[in-house]
C-alpha cells in the first residue's frame, strides 16, 4: 500500500483596522502577508511531506472541518474537535479561520491545546522504541522512525480577519507559518497502476480579497499542484455567497467573486468551504458545492449543536457529508 503524501506551501499576517461600516478588518495587508509567505516558502524550500500511512486505507478517507472557534481562555471546543476526529480516525483536520481572538494569552491557550492534541495523536497512532529513541507507526514494520517533534499533527487552518487584528499576524504566523498553501493526497491507483490524487487548496481571504500578488501567483499556477486530480477541495475564510440576500456578509468585490468562481471551475473544485458569517449555508453553483459553516465557538454557539462537518471520500471517489455534533459547554462563571 502506498503512503498518501501531502506537500505544503506556507504564508502569514496582522494589525487593527475598522471599516466605515464598523467591521473589524485584517490589519496587515494581504499583499504583505502573501509576499512574506511566498518568500518564506522559496527561501526555505519548504516542501514538507507529511506521512498519512497511518490512517490511509484503500477504502477511502475522511477529514473534519470546523470554523470560527474564536478561542480566548477556554480551548474546550477545539480540543473536542481533535478528540472527535481521532476517535473516528479522520485523516486530517481543517479550520476555516478566526481560530483565536488576538491576545498573546489567547494564543498561549491555543498553543497549549495544539500541544495536547499532538500528544494524543502521537500516543494513539505511534509506539515508542526505547532502544532507538524513535517513534514508529503502530501496526507497521519499523522501517522509518521519527523523533517526537518530527511527527506533525495533521491540522490545516486558513487565516481569518479576527486572526489578524491587534497585530495578530505575528501570533498566528508563529504557529502556522503560512496563510495560503496546497497539498496532494495519494488515495489509490487506477487500472493502469497510476497513482490517484486528491488536491487540497487553502486561500488567504481574511481581508475579503485575494489581493494582486496572490492572484498573480494563482495565475502562475502556484496552487495548481503537479497532477491530474480526482477531487479538489478549497478552503477559505470569507464566504463567497451571502446566507441571505439582504444580510451583510463582507463578501468579495463583484469582479473578484467572478474571478474566483471561474478559478474554482478551472481547478475542477468539488467543494469550497468558507466560514466568517457564523451561519450555515449550502448551495450548488456551476457544478461546485459551496458550504459555509456556523461558528464552533462556545461563546457564539453556547449550546451543543452540529458545528463540524465530516467529509467522507470513498474508494470510488463518492463524497458523503455529515454534520458532526459538538457537546462541549463552557463552565459558567
Amino acid at each position: 500500500m502506498m503512503a498518501a503524501l501531502a506537500t505544503i506551501v506556507l504564508t502569514q499576517t496582522s494589525c487593527e483596522k475598522v471599516s466605515p461600516a464598523g467591521v473589524l478588518m485584517a490589519g496587515t495587508a494581504v499583499e504583505d502577508r502573501v509576499e512574506m509567505s511566498y518568500k518564506f516558502f522559496v527561501q526555505n524550500n519548504l516542501e514538507q511531506k507529511l506521512d498519512y500511512d497511518l490512517m490511509y486505507t484503500e477504502d477511502g478517507y475522511s477529514f473534519l472541518v470546523g470554523a470560527d472557534s474564536h478561542i480566548t481562555t477556554d480551548p474546550g471546543r477545539i480540543l473536542e474537535m481533535f478528540k472527535i476526529g481521532m476517535e473516528n480516525d479522520d485523516m486530517l483536520f481543517c479550520h476555516l479561520g478566526d481560530i483565536a481572538d488576538t491576545k498573546a494569552e489567547y494564543y498561549i491557550t491555543l498553543d497549549n491545546a495544539l500541544r495536547s492534541a499532538h500528544y494524543d495523536y502521537v500516543n494513539k497512532y505511534y509506539e515508542y522504541d526505547e532502544d532507538e529513541n524513535l517513534f514508529y507507526r503502530k501496526g507497521q514494520e519499523h522501517v522509518s522512525g521519527k523523533h517526537y517533534d518530527d511527527i506533525l499533527l495533521p491540522f490545516f487552518p486558513v487565516v481569518g480577519n479576527h486572526d489578524l487584528t491587534h497585530n495578530g499576524w505575528a501570533l498566528w504566523s508563529n504557529l502556522f507559518g503560512s496563510s495560503f498553501y496546497e497539498f496532494d493526497i495519494a488515495v489509490g491507483f487506477d487500472s493502469d497502476g497510476e497513482v490517484i490524487y486528491d488536491h487540497f487548496i487553502f486561500l488567504d481571504t481574511a481581508s475579503g480579497t485575494l489581493g494582486k500578488l496572490q492572484t498573480e501567483l494563482i495565475e502562475q499556477g502556484i496552487l495548481d499542484g503537479e497532477h491530474s486530480y480526482r477531487h479538489t477541495f478549497i478552503f477559505g475564510h470569507t464566504n463567497i455567497f451571502r446566507p441571505q440576500f439582504m444580510e451583510f456578509a463582507s463578501t468579495f468585490p463583484r469582479e473578484e467573486t467572478y474571478y474566483l468562481l471561474k478559478q474554482f471551475d478551472e481547478w475542477n473544485a468539488s467543494i469550497v468551504f468558507c466560514g466568517h458569517v457564523h451561519k450555515w449555508d449550502e448551495r450548488f453553483y456551476n457544478g461546485v458545492y459551496f458550504l459555509t459553516l456556523d461558528s464552533m465557538s462556545e461563546r457564539n454557539s453556547p449550546e451543543p449543536g452540529d458545528y463540524l462537518v465530516r467529509v467522507i471520500v470513498g474508494q470510488d471517489g463518492a463524497i458523503e457529508l455529515e454534520k458532526v455534533r459538538m457537546n462541549y459547554v463552557a463552565t459558567k462563571k
